[in-house]
């Protein structure tokens, strides 16, 4: 046996993936790249780890052994790396943070600085919809979530970040009066809406229902981006926030109509199970945010204020 540890890290992605495509992905490696150290590897077992039928690859039950086999030695290399940092009084150890989509424009500032001062940090962050970072919080799988939308079923405690505004968006074709449109333009406008699950999609149906507004619903899509790009094609309008637009408003390819009752605001909030034991690395993380947030703000989101 001769096989390298980097190997076993692809290997045990592809494991988790179901994919090789994915895997690269996650892995920022070329898909040839990982097909190749795939084949590589097995080559130096009797038994096969995967089998391919159609385009789909399988992992047998022998390489699912191997996996979790790859996953310790892996945890046990990592292990090595914390203790010697450690030895050097440097912080170490895994932040886990699950993120709603549009949170993806918030939290690398947040972690910026953070992350560059203790090189001895992995964090492994989760971006996806409202709820499956509630549900990854109420498993207790990750150490922190950041959510627009505070939970309503989980005892948590929080740290308010910045303000999220939503603003009703569409491409530059229409040509927007100087006046505050009535909430009687959405049965004009065909609306373009996330998918369910979604806190973007659970603010703007709670507008919609608030204020008995009738809309032309024209089509659901999974992620901002998707929107973002159906709303430059001028294939409707949207209610999202405004951090995830920040760049086609400068450019003018996307503008703000505004409508009374708009913008519509809520929280960024960095929040964590009540009574969690939060590791040194949680704790530091909070400490860091709590005496650094205002002048995060004031660096990276000015912009947002003249909105």
């Amino acid at each position: 046996m001769n096989y390298t540890l980097n190997q076993l890290q692809i290997f045990l992605k592809i494991v988790q993936t179901q994919s090789i495509t994915r895997a690269s992905e996650e892995l920022h490696l070329t898909q040839p790249a990982v097909s190749i150290q795939l084949k590589n590897f097995q080559e130096q077992f009797d038994i096969p780890l995967t089998e391919v039928i159609g385009r789909k690859i399988y992992i047998t039950d022998f390489g699912h052994e191997i996996a979790k086999a790859a996953e310790n030695i892996i945890n046990q290399v990592y292990a090595i790396n914390y203790k010697t940092l450690a030895y050097k009084g440097k912080l170490t150890g895994k932040l886990k943070i699950s993120v709603v989509s549009t949170g993806k424009y918030v939290m690398p500032f947040f972690l910026s600085k953070f992350m560059k001062d203790h090189d001895g940090i992995e964090l492994l962050m989760d971006v996806t919809n409202k709820n499956t970072v509630i549900q990854s919080l109420l498993n207790n799988e990750v150490d922190f979530a950041l959510v627009s939308i505070l939970p309503t079923n989980l005892n948590i405690e929080k740290l308010d970040l910045l303000q999220n505004k939503l603003y009703l968006v569409g491409n530059t074709d229409m040509k927007v009066m100087d006046t505050i449109y009535k909430k009687d333009i959405f049965k004009e406008l065909p609306l373009i809406y996330r998918e369910k699950g979604s806190g973007t999609r659970q603010t703007m149906e709670q507008f919609i229902e608030k204020n008995n507004i009738t809309t032309l619903k024209k089509m659901e899509l999974t992620t901002n981006e998707a929107v973002k790009q159906a709303l430059l094609a001028g294939l409707g309008y949207s209610i999202m926030p405004l951090i995830g637009i920040k760049n086609e408003l400068h450019n003018n390819e996307l503008q703000i109509i505004p409508v009374k009752g708009l913008p519509i605001k809520t929280t960024w909030s960095l929040i964590w199970l009540k009574g969690k034991k939060l590791s040194p690395v949680s704790v530091a993380l909070l400490n860091y945010m709590k005496e650094e947030k205002i002048n995060i703000v004031h660096d990276h989101f000015s912009w947002y204020e003249q909105y």
